[in-house]
């Protein structure tokens, strides 16, 4: 799957709230009330990866979740990594 392109890659992130790029990366950082509601959070966000066969790189600060997003076969950000951070907006949604 091929890297987006610049004028690409901004379509889809003003689609997705808080998502920003980070070098080669799309990122945001979620913050929570309790440590465990965000392992709970990354416990969700691990099923969904399983599921669409990616995985994000997961930094965890007390309360607070990171997730970086890369397909690190392409070298940079693809549709597998935008279907990833809509599959998990969506899921917080519910």
């Amino acid at each position: 799957m091929a890297k987006l392109t610049a004028d690409k890659l901004e379509k889809y992130l003003a689609e997705l709230k808080g998502w920003n790029t980070e070098g080669d990366f799309i990122t945001k950082t979620f913050k929570f009330r309790e440590f465990m509601d965000g392992i709970e959070f990354i416990n969700e966000v691990a099923k969904i990866a399983e599921k669409l066969e990616h995985h994000p790189d997961i930094h965890v600060r007390y309360t607070t979740v990171k997730l970086a997003l890369q397909s690190h076969d392409e070298g940079g950000i693809t549709m597998r990594d935008i279907r990833l951070a809509k599959a998990i907006e969506e899921s917080l949604k519910s």
